[in-house]
């Protein structure tokens, strides 16, 4: 039998690695209130009609990295390989249209079967929030401003570069996109056989594209903002107004686009070199099309997505770990006792470690290990005055604390 490992592509989140998980979300959650966005969470597995109608026949993500599979019902079922089309069908489902605007922050694990590596995992997890029912040019900015405020908060902010692009209205990615069919036709026979067939059904989709030829094609494309009409020059114009007004710093990248139909105005992405070709750790963008084309009402959106797992990769430094009561009980009387105080301790919040068995040197021995800075030493002797002995580990200080008064005694340990 061959050893067990998992799957490649996922991970174990050990107690080391889950403290960088959990500060990372746990930041992103408190940023996000503060902008008043409220969590919600969708099943991660969706109707795969859900993810293939909105990312498009012709994406990578559909054509070739997601986990779809048929269940006992029948039914074709897709692990959710991003949160926004959950989240808009979760506003459809739910009948939700009618209390726009919605401000929703939504964290856990995505899926997409591609090449592991370095920041890029089978299994992942986003932290994300999505803003619902907001057309006006504030609303970007509110978004960029939540993604700021959470990468500064986890020391991200300012080693890192937020670009920044407008795709314009329907009109403007029209003009541009006649332009651009003309401009790659030209180029047909060195194209990649994944960009000639999009070049008829969803060429902006090429500028995507991961391709070194395709790539150095692109490189000298007509530039989409300068197709833009007076309406998309302005709402981006009050985008980058409002981001001046709040003093936060971008690069305009005329390069950067969402190939995408249902995505308009704003598109952003946030990058640290620090993390190599894996550098993206934040990218959003505006999609009023997308709820509609998912038979919805006609719904503005604008959100962003962030990896955790690269995020955490940028913690200075891993959260420790709360520091637990060591309770060391000797005898079955003081095993007993032992039971009820730590009881007691954790209904007031006290992290208690209740040692399970051994002599009174490997139980203190473990109260080191597990980086105890005080221990409950309880025994007959104790026991038959009603005390405790507290031992602080850190300077060896020790004494006798009664029982009735041992939770006030413990309580800059809490």
């Amino acid at each position: 039998m061959s050893e067990l490992q998992p799957v490649r592509g996922t991970h174990d989140l050990l107690p080391d690695e889950m403290r960088r998980y959990r500060r990372v979300a746990e930041t992103a959650r408190r940023a996000a209130e503060c902008f008043g966005f409220q969590e919600m969470a969708t099943p991660i597995f969706e109707f795969s009609e859900v993810f293939k109608r909105t990312l498009g026949d012709t994406s990578d993500i559909v054509t070739k990295e997601m986990y779809t599979f048929t269940d006992r019902g029948g039914e074709t079922i897709t692990l959710r390989p991003e949160g926004t089309a959950s989240v808009a069908r979760a506003l459809i489902s739910g009948g939700l249209a009618q209390h726009l605007p919605l401000k929703y922050f939504y964290s856990g694990p995505m899926f997409r079967y591609e090449r592991p590596q370095k920041g890029r995992m089978r299994q992942f997890h986003q932290t994300g929030i999505e803003l619902l029912g907001v057309k006006e040019p504030l609303g970007d900015v509110e978004v960029i401003a939540t993604g700021a405020e959470f990468l500064r908060r986890i020391g991200a902010w300012d080693r890192s570069q937020l670009e920044i692009n407008t795709l314009g209205d329907n009109e403007s990615r029209q003009n541009y996109r006649k332009v651009l069919v003309d401009y790659l036709s030209g180029h047909r026979e060195k194209l990649s056989e994944d960009s000639v067939s999009r070049l008829e059904r969803n060429p902006l989709r090429i500028l995507d594209s991961k391709d070194h030829g395709d790539q150095a094609i692109v490189a000298n494309a007509p530039v989409y903002t300068d197709y833009l009409n007076e309406t998309s020059r302005d709402f981006f114009g009050k985008v980058k107004a409002g981001l001046d007004a709040l003093g936060i710093k971008y690069v305009v990248n005329p390069r950067l686009v969402r190939g995408l139909d249902y995505y308009s105005h704003t598109c952003f992405e946030v990058t640290c070199e620090e993390l190599g070709a894996q550098k993206t750790i934040l990218a959003g963008g505006r999609y009023d099309g997308l709820i509609p084309m998912m038979g919805g009402p006609e719904t503005p959106g604008v959100g962003w997505a962030s990896g955790i797992e690269r995020c955490a990769m940028l913690l200075q430094e891993t959260p420790e770990a709360r520091a637990p009561i060591a309770l060391v009980p000797m005898g079955e009387r003081a095993e007993a006792a032992a039971l009820k105080i730590a009881g007691a301790l954790r209904q007031l919040d006290f992290a208690v470690d209740l040692g399970f068995s051994g002599n009174m040197k490997s139980r203190m021995k473990r109260a080191n290990k597990i980086a105890a800075k005080v221990a409950v030493i309880l025994g007959d002797n104790e026991l038959d005055q009603n005390v405790a002995t507290v031992k602080n580990l850190m300077s060896g200080e020790q004494s006798a604390i009664g029982l009735d008064s041992l939770a006030d005694a413990l309580e800059s340990y809490r």
